[in-house]
This record gives C-alpha cells, sequence and structure tokens, in this order.
C-alpha cells in the first residue's frame, strides 16, 4: 500500500506535539526537586548548622539511592509498561520530597535524600526508552533536546520561585521548609495524570490515525532489526563489559560530576558576590541556564541536521571547562565570572542531546534497555561526587578555586574518554 506524502510529517508532528511538552514538564519537576535542595540550603545550613562538607554529602547521597532502579527501571519500562512506571515513579517522589521539609538532623537528611533518589531513580532511563518506541533514530537529539531542556528550564524556574519562597514565614515555619514541602505536590498529581495521558507504543495511540501507527511502528522496527543484524547477541552483563558502554558511561560519569556540582553550589558561589538579598541570589543563579536552554536546543538541532553526535559532544565540554576556567580568574567581578557560570551551563546543558543520541544509534533495542540503565547508574554516581568534593575542598581550603578547578579537570576528562570512541 502507497502511503501518503505528508503521513510521516504528520505523523512526527502529532508525536512531538503530544508527547515532548508533557515529557518536558515532567523531567522539569525531577529537576526541580534538586534545584530546590540547593536554593534551600542558603537557609537550611545556617538553621541546621550544616558544614559545606556535610551538605554536600547529604545532597550528594541522593544518588547512591538514584543509581539503584537505573538498570530495573529501563528494563521495566521496556519490558512492563514505560507509563505506569513513569506513574509509580513520580507519586513516590513526590509524597518523599515533600518530608524533606521536616528534617531537624544531618541524619535525618542523608536518609530521605538517599530515599528521594531511590524514589526517582526509574525516571530517566524509563522517559529514555519510551522515546525510542515514538522517535526515529534521526529526530532523537532533537527529541533529547527537548526533554533535557527541562534541566536549565527547572534550574532558571527554581531560582524565580525559590526566592519569594525564601522570603516568607508562614505559621512560624522556616520559608525553606516550606520551599520544600511544597514541591512534592506536583509530580504527585503529575503522576495520576501520566497513567491517563501517555501510550505505552504508537499501537496504543488513539490519537494517532490507523496510517500514522503503522507508520512509525515500522520505522521503529526497521531500525532495530538493522542494528540487530549488526551486533553479535550477547547477554546483559557482556553489555555492560562492551567498550563502547564503559566509554559511555564514564564520559557522562565525568560530565555530571561538573553538572550537578554547579547545579548545587553556584547559588552558594553567588551568594558570596556583595550585597545580594537571598531573593537576588536565586534569581542571579538563575541567569546561566536561563542561557543554556536556546543554546542545547540549537545543539541538537544541529546535531541531527548533520548526522554528527561524538564531536558534537565533545566540544560542549570543552566550552564548559573554559567557562568555569574564566569564573575563576583572579580579581574578576561578579559579572565577568557570572559571564562564566552561563558558559559552562551552556557547554554542560549542550553535551545531552548529541550524547543521547549515541547510545540509541549505536546499540541494539535487545540490549539498549539495560545498557541506559547502566550508563546513567555509573554517570550518576557523578552526582555525588562533584557536589561532596566541592564542599570538602572548599572546608580544607576556604575558598571555591580548587573544587572548581577540580570540575574543570572532570570536563576535559569527559570529552577526552568521547575522543577516544571509534564510530562505525
Amino acid at each position: 500500500m502507497t502511503l501518503p506524502a505528508t503521513l510521516p510529517a504528520t505523523a512526527q508532528r502529532k508525536i512531538t506535539r503530544r508527547l515532548l511538552p508533557f515529557l518536558f514538564l515532567v523531567y522539569m519537576m525531577a529537576q526541580i526537586d534538586r534545584a530546590n535542595v540547593a536554593f534551600a540550603g542558603l537557609n537550611m545550613t545556617r538553621e541546621l548548622h550544616f558544614s559545606n562538607e556535610v551538605f554536600g554529602f547529604g545532597v550528594g547521597i541522593f544518588f547512591f539511592g538514584y543509581c539503584l532502579l537505573q538498570i530495573p527501571g529501563a528494563v521495566l519500562a521496556q519490558r512492563w509498561s514505560a507509563r505506569k512506571w513513569i506513574a509509580a515513579v513520580m507519586i513516590g517522589w513526590g509524597l518523599l520530597a515533600s518530608l524533606t521539609g521536616l528534617i531537624q538532623t544531618s541524619t535525618q537528611f542523608n536518609i530521605i535524600r538517599f530515599l528521594v533518589g531511590l524514589a526517582e531513580g526509574g525516571l530517566f532511563p524509563a522517559v529514555v526508552v519510551y522515546l525510542t518506541h515514538w522517535f526515529r533514530q534521526e529526530d532523537r537529539a532533537k527529541a533529547v533536546a527537548a526533554l533535557m531542556a527541562a534541566i536549565p528550564a527547572s534550574n532558571a524556574v527554581g531560582g524565580l520561585v525559590a526566592g519569594p519562597l525564601l522570603s516568607l514565614h508562614w505559621l512560624g515555619v522556616s520559608s525553606w521548609r516550606w520551599l520544600l514541602i511544597l514541591e512534592g505536590i506536583p509530580p504527585l498529581i503529575g503522576g495520576i495524570v501520566t497513567l491517563f495521558y501517555l501510550a505505552d507504543w504508537p499501537k496504543d495511540a488513539r490519537w494517532l490515525s490507523e496510517g500514522e501507527q503503522e507508520w512509525i511502528t515500522e520505522e521503529i522496527e526497521r531500525e532495530n532489526r538493522e542494528k540487530e543484524n549488526r551486533q553479535p547477541r550477547m547477554s546483559t552483563l557482556q553489555t555492560f563489559g562492551r567498550p563502547i558502554v564503559l566509554a559511555l558511561a564514564f564520559s557522562y560519569f565525568s560530565l555530571n560530576v561538573a553538572a550537578y556540582a554547579l547545579v548545587i553550589w553556584l547559588p552558594k558561589m553567588v551568594q558570596k558576590f556583595p550585597g545580594l538579598t537571598t531573593w537576588q541570589v536565586s534569581l542571579v543563579a538563575s541567569i546561566p541556564y536561563l542561557c543554556a536552554i536556546p543554546a542545547m536546543l540549537i545543539m541538537g538541532w544541529h546535531s541531527d541536521r548533520t548526522g554528527e553526535r561524538k564531536w558534537h559532544a565533545i566540544v560542549a565540554t570543552l566550552v564548559a571547562a573554559a567557562g568555569l576556567v574564566i569564573s575563576q580568574l583572579p580579581g574578576i567581578g561578579a559579572p565577568l565570572a557570572m559571564a562564566g557560570f552561563s558558559i559552562a551551563a551552556i557547554g554542560i546543558m549542550s553535551y545531552y542531546p548529541p550524547y543521547w543520541a549515541l547510545p540509541t544509534k549505536l546499540l541494539s533495542a535487545g540490549v539498549a534497555a539495560a545498557a541506559y540503565g547502566f550508563i546513567n547508574l555509573i554517570a550518576n554516581l557523578g552526582g555525588f561526587v562533584g557536589p561532596y568534593a566541592i564542599g570538602l575542598l572548599t572546608d580544607v581550603t576556604g575558598t571555591y578555586v580548587a573544587g572548581v578547578l577540580l570540575l574543570v579537570a572532570s570536563l576535559i576528562l569527559s570529552g577526552a574518554i568521547l575522543a577516544c570512541l571509534r564510530m562505525r
């Protein structure tokens, strides 16, 4: 049967408009949790008498819990139901995130952040798997860019929301507690909506015509057959040991060391600028991520347009490293430091779209789901290493310079690992 010439374009337009805005909001809720902990820390550490090391450890331990569900989350999304799994994850982390606002001690902070990470851990691999059910390889960098624009957007929105809340004291309860308590409500509601809004596969989408369902299903199946034919069959453990999977995992780990350290510690670095109120600190700390949103969307578009992934990601790591170096130049003022932080955020965020198109391009569907989980497991340990290292080095040296230079080295290492990756 000859398909109408406009059917592919119509189908992709419907899929994009239906899924990407919703998934953007879902992922943004998850990222706002991490951003708001950083802003809450402006007052929390003073009220609860947490040192930089204690706060950095408590924030970072989130990622130990987060890593535990990376592989199971990806596999459940592929073999069971991405829709149901995403909904369950959102409801669980929403309830636990609100409990963070009730903590009194560092031990309670560590426990609750570990549990929030555990609850949230299955989200991202499930969403990446979900995208492979709906988007062809040639469209995935743009799809990932649209999804991961939620990271800088959440950091920016988190700052805009945190500023007013951190200046209030309702019912005698500290403002940072209200910030954390209220953040759990949107994912709780969003998880319930997910069950009714998403469809697991094109064949289940009533908002696509029968011809559109058949076209996208055949396109995805054709790509999967081609990748299966190119790659030998192997077990899940053998997949984890493949050099390409290890290279992808450790490049992403090195990137995340810098990415999460910047998210967590940027508000406190901005707090060192003279004459800023807490509200102003949260607003200024949002600037780098507002700059990063258009940059990462352009990077995703250009990577898809050229079909090149590896060098786009490598250039992004080098841009980020250069930005952090600028931010720490001796004697510079706040405007130039913020310019450096903005360049760093642009580089970090621009890494994600071409990077996440690499494993979906290089790995067959039979091993890809578990590989996504493994890659994200290794990578998100960087979310512990970066924030904790900054806190420790800051307590030891009295400044942020040593910690930021460590992030520079980590970014360069991330790009160097990808440079060694052989593309076929």
